[in-house]
């Protein structure tokens, strides 16, 4: 099995972007990460592209303008989705283009655009990531999903508001130095609680925005990859589990278990622990995900999520940095381009060119990104 190498990234703007269309916006990343990498798309041979709504991008297939746009014909291209997971999913089967030896270079895209339709139509449309026949039919939103879990984790837990929203402002700090980011500007936790409420218990500063953006990396062969660059940042372990579509069926509402297994495939693989890992970039779709990802990848005992990030052990600076980019909540959540620019973000950090939010000496990195409600979860683990 071939080895498989990031060697460039490039990353649009997040944000409301009335100025690009979802075509423009992945030629934005893709030109920065051509030039990251110092290539030229005649030395691609083939790309992944991840969008993951349809509807919205007014598109069967929202991949074909995509290449056709920024010059990919004729060589091969494959869309990919997997809900708010859908980058992951892309770099996922990049991997394995390379892996099986297909292929030697492939550019992995992710792209969404997401303002242009009215906020209650995004919502409605989101809505049937989960379950619609069971629970889409009578009214279900991603929201209230996980209202639902952040209800039964306080229960059991005793798990505060405060302490969701400590997350949110750690996030919205990170995203200061961000020049990607669609929120640049610090909050305090009585912002957070005062914002106005969506679904008990979280409120408008508990959830993440609709974002227009995309993000893009290149992955190459172990042998095109020393060639490429210096700097290679080795994708080394790769998880992905899934669980039931509906909610109901689950064993538990105060975690994600596909998280669980993701993790145990993909440190496996890597061949880390826990103490290995530097530098980590969770699904923090709401304030509670971000605490529950804590606890289901093993960095805490379940219910100790409110407390890490109460003592500061998840800042840059503490023990296990998380959302150092600002994470979904104040980076933005384009759906099909988030595992993607987590995976820019990781790589940024690997290399030691994150700036003001470099943590120091990073050299083993973790992403993890959520589809729906947790129906899949992908865990990549990354070394320099």
């Amino acid at each position: 099995m071939n080895k498989a190498a990031i060697v460039g990234v490039g990353h649009s703007k997040f944000g409301v972007r009335r100025d690009a269309s979802l075509r423009e916006l992945a030629f934005e990343a893709v030109r920065e990460c051509l030039s990251d990498a110092n290539l030229s798309l005649s030395e691609i041979d083939a790309s992944v592209t991840g969008v993951c709504i349809s509807e919205l991008a007014r598109e069967v297939n929202p991949s074909f303008p995509i290449a056709d746009y920024i010059g990919m014909n004729p060589k091969p291209d494959f869309r990919v989705a997997s809900a708010c997971a859908t980058g992951s999913a892309a770099i996922r089967t990049a991997w394995m283009g390379i892996s099986s030896g297909l292929y030697d270079v492939v550019l992995v895209i992710g792209a969404e655009k997401m303002t242009e339709s009215p906020t209650p139509v995004v919502t409605e449309v989101m809505g049937r990531g989960g379950d619609v026949q069971w629970e889409y039919a009578y009214g279900t939103t991603f929201p209230g999903y996980y209202a639902m879990m952040a209800n039964r984790h306080m229960h059991e837990f005793g798990t505060t508001h405060e302490q969701l929203a400590m997350v949110a402002v750690k996030n919205h700090r990170n995203a200061l130095d961000n020049p990607y980011a669609q929120f640049r500007k610090e909050i305090n936790v009585e912002k957070v609680l005062g914002s106005p409420m969506v679904a008990y218990p979280l409120t408008l500063f508990d959830c993440c925005p609709l974002t227009d953006g995309a993000a893009a990396v290149i992955l190459a062969s172990e042998e095109k990859a020393r060639k490429i660059t210096d700097t290679p940042i080795w994708l080394v372990g790769l998880g992905l589990a899934t669980d039931s579509h509906t909610l109901s069926n689950r064993e538990t509402l105060v975690g994600i278990p596909a998280s669980t297994i993701a993790f145990k495939q993909a440190s496996k693989m890597a061949k880390v622990t826990h103490k290995d890992i530097d530098v980590v970039e969770v699904h923090d779709c709401f304030t509670i995900a971000e605490i529950m990802a804590y606890e289901d990848l093993g960095f805490c005992e379940k219910g100790e999520g409110g407390k890490l990030i109460e003592e500061g052990v998840t800042e840059i600076g503490g023990e296990i940095p998380v959302n150092t980019d600002g994470g979904l909540k104040a980076k933005g959540h384009p759906v099909g381009a988030t595992g993607v620019s987590q995976t820019v973000e990781i790589t940024k950090q690997l290399r030691g060119e994150a700036g003001k939010r470099q943590v120091e000496g990073a050299e083993v990195g973790l992403s993890h990104n959520v589809g729906s409600s947790g129906q899949s979860v992908f865990v990549h683990i990354y070394r320099r």
